[in-house]
């Protein structure tokens, strides 16, 4: 074991987050069946006041396909395709796709009912918030206007017991906010007193202050968990209407920050840069959240990007997305990945330099790859020079600090510090972007990763052909070369691509020159939409 890594790590951690998971190790909290008391609801659905966002669909008679992975159903606690998917087949969003009946769902219901102690992976508080909240807007769809089964609503309020006893404090971030957001829609549905819902509320408003950064974003900077979870604030501002909670201003406050960041950084065509863990098809779209939300009577506007360290550049057919911030939930760092000053970069709105994604969450060499250094457009002093010590799937232990020497429109410039001073400039006007590396190291290697389809060349001059820009370098000691990658911007979907690898001796200038046929240019038939890029 290496004990200097992980004092590292846990020396970021809150000392909740070290009792409790002390105390989770010690005492294992069973699942008590309960019934519900007749005073409380949960007899009949809510009538929502704006329909929500159907889920994809993944269930096609009893064969489940999440994360590109199909199976049969053979047991709640199947985990032979990893965990993951095992969590996502007891969120049961499946309820909500479209077509099916209140026959299909009530059959499903009853299936996961039979013996539901035993559900040892269902009843993780992760998957009991998301499948709390899922049952509760199968009843507003099915049962709004009927009783459902007597077993439901006792199961219904034993898994919101449950979840109230195990909230998820030894990790914080995004799954105690999940665990928020179970317990107030589950409260609402129930009716349960004042006293229990406002508990929720506290809960649920209190992280949501913890985790907004000023500008909007959620603290874990991944805009795909930032789309998952203002879905999710979306959902508990609809059931707040529909029970008239008080809460439902204040929510409502949380939403149009949330929605003004997401119209910031999103690509003019309306899909994400996929910094972080973020893929193409777990999320609800942009386009799709900003119509629930203008259902829900919300309006917005776009927030400009600060605390989120993102900043976007644009000017003629390029647009630039570039990450020069900081960890900001330092303490749960789970879904950061080693990428200060990287970017993406689209040209005539098609991708062009990419990040390598995400393919699987399972603690393995590709995940590790997929966090590092080397998986960034980046530029890098050797396999040393990792600003971020990223391990064991979801660890960090030293991090490098960033600061922001410039932020313009047209000009941003930021220096990360650790074992390696090295600082990356982004220029963008008249159609073309030039970026400057300075290292503190004798030689380094940038490397752009092209999205995949994406054909190129080196020409004699050493500069880089591709349909849609040329890239050229300017330094010393320079060496281009093309080499294979892998991308994903899927789960469990690795494609192949190009990586452009620049050697070169303390200071790099790379000029970007969109082509004059750039949105004409035709991409290899593998390429954009057939890869997930949208």
């Amino acid at each position: 074991m290496q004990y200097g890594r992980l004092f590292r790590t846990v020396a970021h951690l809150r000392p909740v987050q070290v009792w409790r998971q002390v105390a989770m190790r010690l005492h294992k909290t069973p699942f008590r069946p309960e019934a519900c008391p007749d005073g409380a609801g949960g007899r009949r659905g809510l009538v929502l006041p704006a329909a929500f966002i159907e889920k994809p669909v993944s269930m096609d008679g009893d064969t489940f396909t999440f994360l590109n992975l199909a199976q049969r159903f053979d047991d709640w606690n199947d985990t032979r395709l990893g965990m993951l998917w095992a969590y996502n087949l007891n969120y049961m969003d499946y309820l909500l796709q479209p077509g099916v009946s209140a026959f299909d769902g009530r059959m499903w219901i009853d299936r996961f009912l039979r013996d539901l102690p035993a559900r040892t992976v269902g009843l993780d508080p992760y998957p009991t918030a998301l499948r709390l909240i899922n049952w509760a807007k199968f009843h507003s769809l099915h049962y709004s206007g009927k009783d459902a089964p007597p077993a439901w609503r006792d199961a219904f309020y034993a898994q919101y017991r449950h979840l109230r006893r195990r909230l998820e404090r030894h990790l914080l971030g995004n799954h105690l906010l999940e665990d928020a957001f179970g317990l107030y829609v589950a409260a609402l549905h129930l009716g349960q007193p004042d006293r229990e819902r406002l508990e929720a509320a506290r809960l649920l408003l209190g992280q949501l202050k913890e985790q907004t950064l000023a500008d909007g974003a959620h603290y874990e900077q991944s805009p795909m968990y930032h789309c998952i979870l203002l879905d999710r604030l979306l959902d508990c501002l609809n059931f707040a209407l529909a029970a008239s909670a008080p809460e439902a201003e204040e929510l409502c406050g949380y939403a149009v920050r949330m929605l003004g960041h997401l119209d910031s950084i999103a690509w003019s065509d309306g899909t994400l840069p996929l910094f972080g863990d973020a893929a193409v098809g777990i999320a609800p779209t942009p386009d799709e959240i900003r119509a629930y939300a203008q259902r829900l009577g919300l309006s917005w506007q776009a927030v400009p990007m600060a605390d989120s360290g993102y900043r976007k550049l644009a000017d003629g057919a390029l647009e630039l997305v570039a990450d020069v911030g900081n960890v900001a939930a330092r303490y749960q760092p789970g879904h950061t990945h080693s990428d200060p000053l990287t970017f993406e970069l689209r040209v005539g709105g098609q991708p062009l330099v990419v990040d390598t994604g995400i393919s699987t969450y399972e603690k393995n060499a590709r995940r590790q790859y997929e966090r590092s250094y080397a998986a960034h457009n980046t530029a890098q002093a050797g396999a040393a020079d990792e600003p971020f010590e990223v391990w064991g799937g979801f660890r960090v232990g030293r991090t490098a600090r960033v600061r922001i020497l410039a932020d313009r429109p047209a000009h941003v410039e930021a220096q990360r510090r650790g074992k390696v001073k090295a600082t990356r400039a982004f220029d963008l006007a008249d159609g073309t972007l030039k970026i400057t590396d300075t290292l503190s190291a004798p030689t380094a290697t940038a490397r752009f990763h092209l999205a995949p389809g994406v054909e190129a060349t080196v020409a004699d001059d050493g500069s880089v052909r591709t349909p849609l820009a040329t890239f050229r370098f300017e330094g010393e000691d320079v060496e281009v070369g093309l080499t294979p990658c892998e991308v994903s911007t899927e789960y469990n979907n690795l494609r192949p691509a190009l990586c452009v690898e620049v050697r070169f001796s303390r200071r790099l200038t790379t000029t970007v020159s969109s082509n004059s046929n750039g949105k004409e240019s035709t991409l290899r038939k593998d390429s954009c939409a057939d890869n997930g890029i949208r």
